[in-house]
């Protein structure tokens, strides 16, 4: 007589669930995974599709891990929530069309009109602020022989905020820190989407090219003119040449006209 092994049992609806999505571990219930029978979820957890499992025994996609939070997010409540400095929208939409959520793909397309909205009207809004600092270097004279010197230098800083990320994006893709003997984008230093401080220093009289990287003194640049910004003059003349080709102006009522000659404080606005 065979033995006979008891089947194992079907997991209730509510039953908690594990799934391992490229990776990263989600907990969840059937009744979630199937809230949209129509969707690929909902065929795979139903039965009409065949899952993979991971080692563990847990069901396996190979799908970006690190969105889905947002997707099952949706199938439990219905409702697009995504945190206000959210600068994945492209990948979010191509999972769920992955997915087949229909109610998400229109929540996000919504989402993504509301954004594009947002976008056309914004603001502008640039500190500068310089001072004077002595920089100490040495001077190889002769082999074997090096002398100590010193020289007046100009230290820069620009504090930029836009309403606007994919202006304050466009604006970083064209500024570039001389570093290291080496030109780096500004957008790698774009820590805030909405955020930017600049920190720069002008070429400094008889200091040796090695000293800049010694001291880390960072000097900038601006594309597609190649040009080395010494000044603030330099500056402000080449944000407002970007910032006008994307459809600012200069707001009037804000600031102070000498604060603008000065070049201390510049605003501008753009309305579509």
């Amino acid at each position: 007589m065979k033995d006979s092994f008891p089947t194992p049992p079907t997991p209730a609806m509510s039953d908690p669930i594990t799934l391992n999505v490229g990776g990263k571990l989600y907990t969840t219930s059937l009744a979630t995974l199937t809230s949209f029978p129509d969707s690929m979820l909902g065929a795979m957890f139903s039965g009409k599709m065949p899952t993979k499992q991971d080692s563990q025994g847990n069901c396996f996609i190979d799908r970006d891990g690190k969105v889905f939070r947002y997707i099952l997010n949706f199938l439990r409540t219905s409702h697009l929530d995504l945190p206000e400095d959210f600068q994945e929208m492209g990948l979010l939409r191509r999972e769920a069309d992955f997915y087949q959520v229909q109610p998400l793909i229109e929540a996000l397309k919504e989402k993504e009109v509301e954004l594009s909205k947002a976008e056309k009207n914004a603001m502008l809004n640039i500190t500068l602020n310089q001072r004077v600092q002595t920089v100490h270097f040495t001077v190889r004279e002769a082999p074997q022989i090096y002398s100590l010197s010193s020289s007046s230098m100009e230290v820069f800083s620009a504090n930029i905020f836009s309403t606007s990320c994919l202006f304050l994006k466009l604006l970083g893709s064209k500024l570039f820190y001389c570093s290291n003997g080496n030109l780096s984008s500004i957008t790698s230093h774009l820590q805030d989407p909405n955020h930017l401080t600049l920190d720069w220093v002008a070429n400094v009289e008889g200091l040796p090219e090695e000293e800049y990287t010694k001291q880390n003194l960072k000097r900038l640049w601006v594309a597609p003119a190649n040009k080395q910004i010494n000044s603030f003059q330099v500056f402000v003349e080449e944000v407002l040449k970007i910032a006008l080709s994307d459809g600012f102006c200069v707001d009037s009522s804000h600031p102070h006209a000498l604060d603008f000659m000065n070049n201390k404080i510049i605003r501008l606005i753009r309305y579509r």
